[in-house]
């Protein structure tokens, strides 16, 4: 069998080093998805203790990217990009706006959730848009999360 031709991605350097995992593999996920797709890609730069527990991607309509990170205490992070919803709300959870809040590089809008938890979302509603969703984390860290965000260069 000849071998496979089909093009691997290949890690720039420092394309997803600053990105919290485990692994070459797990950068290698951020910087197959920033090639893929043609909106930034963002990664979380988190405190120690935290882990990148699962990532997914799909490519049709536009392509979205999902992440989930556990963390101390029983703290966990979802982060959505691209294409992920197209409902107006922005799939953000219920809560109340509490203000502005950066996204990596992006202006966002903070959310308080009913549940407890942080949102920020980014052009809620669009496509593409970016959702963070942090639980077991006060306001002043979901906020220092969402704002150490990087993206990830393709």
């Amino acid at each position: 069998m000849p071998p496979d031709s089909s093009p691997t991605p290949t890690l720039a350097p420092g394309a997803a080093d600053a990105c919290t995992v485990s692994n070459d593999a797990n950068r290698e996920f951020f910087v197959r998805v920033a090639n893929a797709v043609d909106w930034p890609v963002l990664c979380a730069v988190l405190p120690s203790r935290w882990l990148l527990i699962n990532g997914t991607y799909h490519l049709a309509h536009g392509g979205k990217m999902g992440v989930d990170y556990s963390g101390p205490g029983g703290a966990t992070l979802n982060l959505q990009e691209g294409a992920f919803c197209s409902d107006s709300t922005g799939c953000v959870p219920a809560g109340a706006d509490d203000g502005d809040a950066a996204l990596g590089q992006f202006a966002g809008t903070l959310v308080a959730l009913d549940d407890g938890g942080f949102a920020i979302v980014v052009d809620r509603g669009s496509s593409p848009s970016w959702l963070m969703v942090v639980h077991g984390v006060d306001r002043a860290a979901a906020v220092s999360i969402g704002a150490a965000m990087v993206q990830v260069a393709d």
